[in-house]
């Protein structure tokens, strides 16, 4: 039964007073930041652009140029999906709307902090 009042979304208000109190705790799955935040930029469309871009500018005759931007349009995405988790968690503070469709696609888990014994 705790498990599921901790499970309950908080508003975002109460989770910010709760958080900064140190009452709960955050937990971000790493692949559901990765897929979230790709769904939520719409990296698969900007990596189709980039590199279509690129691809451009190596027939154009720009071929160092074209390769380098064919390349961001590569790895780009992968930086974004590698630091998802960290993004996630520092924008939670500051974005209500992130913060609840986070916890919608079960992408953030806010769990009550664990006392430690000393």
């Amino acid at each position: 039964m705790p498990e599921r009042a901790a499970a309950r979304e908080l508003p975002h208000a109460e989770f910010l007073a709760a958080w900064r109190a140190g009452e709960v705790q955050v937990q971000i799955d790493r692949a559901a930041a990765a897929s979230f935040l790709s769904a939520r930029l719409m990296l698969p469309f900007f990596a189709i652009a980039v590199i279509g871009i690129g691809i451009g500018l190596v027939l154009w005759g720009w071929i160092w140029t074209g390769l380098g931007v064919i390349a961001t349009g590569i790895v780009a995405p992968r930086l974004i999906k590698r630091t998802a988790q960290g993004f996630v968690l520092s924008q939670l503070a500051h974005d209500p709307d992130l913060y609840s469709a986070g916890v919608r696609a079960g992408v953030v888990r806010v769990v009550p902090a664990r006392a430690e014994s000393v």
